[in-house]
């Protein structure tokens, strides 16, 4: 497994950790314009008027049609909802909040109560084997203890305490050949124990030596006296209480009413088929982890600012899955590579910072039957260390073995850009030992069509200025409060242009806007209302490369009068057009 399994495998479960068959994807171009919608600081709307221009350069090229690639079956979240669920996921289901209740009564969640088991086990064997033959035939009488208990209730101080009288039969079972041989009849001794006497009956008994072994722990008769106290009481009820389990803040045990539970439970039930022993199995070894791990204070470790370039979590896609960007191209610094992944310690921080990322991400999942309850991973693979570095791979396989096995059903989509040529030869070696609907789950573009294929999944406004779209780090100007943008189409051969009103005198306009795969010729202007006022140019007419990110610009309006964006297409294909505007007032 390379470095590229742990990209695909962050928060993702086990079967979901490797590429697929390397299918290209590719976006449909829309046939027309999307909407319209623009909103000044105050939440005015700013009407824009759009002209399109007939071609005039005179070419006359026909437009093709986009040659649209057989994709995978996209992958379709679950529902989490209970009545939705087939009869037998409903059962597992089931099946597993018992098996998780059993458990917490029993304590199995607890470290020292597991370690314990183990050693008991492995004890156990051990003695087993150590036994001679002669032994092992000799255990085989049986000793069976029944306690009869009548209470009767006496008040100490303000507590309530119930004095016990116990009566314990012991039935001792010799092996039918034994008891033939003997002649033995079955022993049954009976002993009542009180608090001031103690009686011991034995009917049968042949060696009064067992009499005595019983009589030799029991009560001399002599009464005791014992104060208890409030505190006592509750402190040693408290010894027999189990303890709540807890998830991501959700608890397992179903009693609690809370309705996150069950889909806490689906995720392990569906990364493991609904096999019920193994789901238990695995959410018992991943809540034994994240306390070995420290899991759930990790949010509070600082790991200074090194890898904030790395992996960051920004936006929402469509569905309101919140974004992951996975930038490994950065790990091309050589100094920052050692940093990273030079020794083993550092190795370690790595895998803490990531696991931190991760629950950061969690963080903004509901885990409501109805909500969003995972996560949409992008990891762009240009520039990023190829699979023959050794330390990157030691990251990989350490990482690659704890996310799978404690975060399983986090992903809803994997979307891999900018993706090399060693990537598809790579993806279609392991391609057969993938599952359908863990490949149903990829999108794999190559850099020509990053940008379209991420706006197919994640609004523009969205999807960071360096894909394409038009979200800045630390924006100033726009966030999601000031409505969405516009979609157009410029056909081939067309001019598209987009009039801005800019009627406040001593307030500002403040636009974005963007070509997927520009290859346009671009100019902004202002025109005023008032006749014989000289046109300004705010931009001259320049030609955008297809890599160029979003423009964004501002216009301080001085005298009533509009601001005109004009695009040219000049090649042969339609292009999607993006835009948004605001007025600014001034302070």
């Amino acid at each position: 497994m390379n470095f590229l399994a742990l990209f695909s495998s962050m928060a993702a479960g086990k079967d979901e950790t490797s590429a697929s068959a390397g299918e290209v994807e590719t976006v449909k171009a829309e046939a027309g314009a999307v909407k319209t919608v623009d909103a000044n600081g105050t939440g005015e709307t700013v009407k824009t008027e759009v002209v399109e221009v007939a071609e005039a350069n005179g070419t006359g090229t026909a437009e093709s049609s986009p040659v649209i690639e057989p994709l995978l079956t996209s992958f379709k979240e679950e529902s989490n909802f209970v009545s939705d669920l087939k009869e037998s996921e409903r059962k597992a289901l089931q099946e597993l909040k018992c098996r998780i209740e059993e458990a917490i009564m029993k304590n199995e969640f607890s470290e020292h109560e597991n370690e314990k088991s183990d050693g008991k086990d492995g004890e156990a064997k051990e003695t087993e084997a150590e036994k001679p033959a002669g032994e092992k035939e000799a255990e085989k009488e049986e000793l069976k203890v029944v306690e009869t208990v009548t209470e009767t209730d006496v008040k100490v101080g303000d507590v309530e305490v119930k004095n016990e009288e116990t009566e314990v039969i012991v039935t001792e079972e010799l092996s039918d050949k034994k008891a033939a041989e003997e002649q033995g009849p079955k022993v049954e001794e009976t002993v009542t124990v009180t608090s001031e006497t103690l009686e011991v009956s034995a009917s049968g008994a042949e060696n009064a030596s067992e009499a005595k072994a019983v009589e030799s722990g029991a009560v001399t008769g002599e009464e005791e006296t014992v104060e208890v106290t409030v505190e006592t009481f509750e402190a040693e009820t408290e010894k027999f209480k189990a303890p709540d389990v807890y998830l991501w803040g959700v608890p397992l045990l179903h009693t609690k009413g809370d309705e996150r539970t069950d889909v806490i439970l689906l995720k392990f039930l569906r990364a493991r088929d609904f096999k019920v022993q193994e789901a238990f199995e695995m959410l018992k070894n991943t809540v034994l982890w994240r306390k070995s791990f420290k899991t759930d204070s990790i949010l509070e470790e600082d790991f200074g600012n090194d890898l904030d370039g790395v992996a960051y979590m920004n936006g929402y896609d469509k569905e309101g899955h919140p974004v992951c960007y996975n930038v490994y191209g950065v790990f091309q610094d050589k100094e920052l590579y050692q940093k990273t992944f030079g020794t083993e310690e550092k190795r370690q921080r790595f895998l803490r910072w990531r696991v931190q990322l991760l629950e950061k991400g969690i963080q903004q999942l509901s885990f409501s039957p109805g909500g969003v309850n995972s996560m949409v991973q992008i990891t762009d693979l240009k520039n990023s260390p190829g699979p023959g570095k050794k330390e990157l791979r030691q990251a990989t396989k350490q990482a690659l073995d704890l996310l799978q096995d404690n975060y399983p059903e986090f992903v809803a989509r994997k979307i891999f850009i900018n993706v090399p040529w060693w990537y598809f030869a790579l993806s279609t070696m392991i391609s057969p030992f993938i599952t359908q609907r863990t490949k149903s789950k990829f999108v794999i573009t190559r850099a020509s069509r990053v940008t379209e294929t991420l706006f197919k999944y994640i609004s523009p406004e969205y999807v960071p200025v360096q894909y394409g779209g038009l979200n800045r780090e630390n924006d100033q100007e726009f966030s999601g409060a000031d409505g969405g943008v516009t979609e157009l189409i410029i056909k081939a051969g067309t001019k598209q242009i987009i009039n801005i009103p800019a009627a406040e005198v001593g307030t500002s306009l403040v636009w974005d806007l963007t070509v997927v795969g520009w290859e346009v010729s671009y100019k902004e202007e202002f025109i005023p209302s008032a006749e014989g006022c000289y046109t300004v140019i705010i931009q001259k007419e320049k030609k955008m490369a297809a890599q160029e990110e979003a423009v964004r610009n501002s216009f301080k309006i001085g005298e009533a009068g509009k601001v005109v964006l004009t695009i040219d297409n000049l090649s042969s294909r339609k292009k999607k057009l993006i835009y948004r505007s605001k007025v600014k007032r001034h302070q």
